[in-house]
């Protein structure tokens, strides 16, 4: 398939993120570069300058709330992007109004309830949606041990246990390979 085959392919699609920290925030990027152009992007929070070292924002985004400022560094890269955001937390009452109209939706909570609750309501009430999750990415080291797996129409990337604490935090490499990983397999869903 050719760059431009795959281009027309990527414009008819519509991806959903729910988060917009460091996976959520790189694998947007790294989606858009890739070619996709249609997004819905979902988070309520703000930048805070902790997040800098491992998410695509800037020190003057700092305070800024992270789904439209994100939609703004995404424009940087492509002016024709086509992006839904909504400034909100994602609960089970309004997953499938947020992301009903997308083809495929990633996963990008920091927290294991927010990731259990979307993953629990897309196979209840969207059991056809392929649902990308990251899961596994703190530290740093350890490429062998990140994988992917997929279980029905989930995807799962990441080490599936290396959890956050003070001693294990979430560093650039690490998160930015599983946020490309979800992205690699986003495209890999689209194009079948």
């Amino acid at each position: 398939m050719t760059s431009e085959q795959i281009k027309e392919i990527l414009k008819t699609k519509k991806v959903g993120i729910a988060g917009c920290g460091g996976l959520g925030s790189n694998c947007a990027a790294a989606l858009v570069r890739a070619g996709v152009v249609n997004l819905v992007i979902v988070d309520f929070d703000v930048v805070e300058e902790s997040n800098l070292n491992r998410q695509f924002y800037f020190f003057d985004q700092v305070g800024l709330k992270k789904s439209p400022t994100l939609k703004e560094n995404l424009l940087r890269i492509n002016r024709g992007l086509d992006i839904t955001v909504h400034d909100l937390r994602v609960t089970t009452g309004n997953v499938e109004s947020l992301f009903g109209s997308c083809d495929v939706l990633v996963e990008a909570f920091d927290l294991a309830d927010q990731k259990a609750m979307l993953i629990e309501t897309v196979l209840d009430r969207m059991p056809e949606m392929p649902l990308v999750v990251g899961l596994g990415l703190a530290g740093w080291g350890r490429n062998e041990m990140i994988h992917y797996r997929r279980m029905g129409n989930i995807y799962i990337c990441g080490d599936e246990i290396s959890e956050v604490t003070e001693e294990l935090p979430p560093l650039a490499p690490r998160v930015g390979i599983v946020a490309c990983m979800q992205a690699n397999t986003v495209v890999e869903i689209l194009l079948k």
